[in-house]
């Protein structure tokens, strides 16, 4: 593994769990969700999924999304989501309610990766 980063879009590390339908398909799956970010996510779970296939994901907070299998390893998968998501919000308890403190709704940044510098910032020592 390289310490080159080429993703374009920061995901969060986190364990959940969605429920996975595929198109043209009526059962629904259990997938764990490892990673999630606002354009996509990764899974893990014992689904017949193929590389191109169509999904519906179900996620706690955020509601139905349609996407695409990006890419299937053994029993994970990437899904590349329709629109993007606001991926913080998978993090808060499904009961948490509106009227809570401001502080308790400020996005978690426990585990977002930093942004990227820009080499012409930085001073060389």
């Amino acid at each position: 593994m390289t310490g080159l980063e080429t993703r374009s879009v920061s995901r969060d590390s986190l364990f959940l769990l969605a429920n996975v339908r595929i198109e043209q398909q009526s059962e629904t799956h259990r997938a764990r969700v490892r990673n999630l970010s606002d354009g996509g996510m990764m899974g893990e779970g014992a689904m017949p999924v193929k590389r191109g296939n169509r999904v519906t994901v179900e996620l706690r907070n955020i509601g139905t999304i349609g996407g695409t299998v990006a890419w299937v390893q053994d029993q994970r998968f990437g899904i590349a989501f329709d629109e993007e998501v606001d991926s913080q919000l998978a993090r808060k308890p499904a009961f948490e309610s509106s009227n809570d403190d401001n502080h308790l709704n400020a996005p978690s940044y426990a585990h977002r990766a930093p942004p990227q510098l820009d080499p012409g910032s930085l001073r060389k020592v």
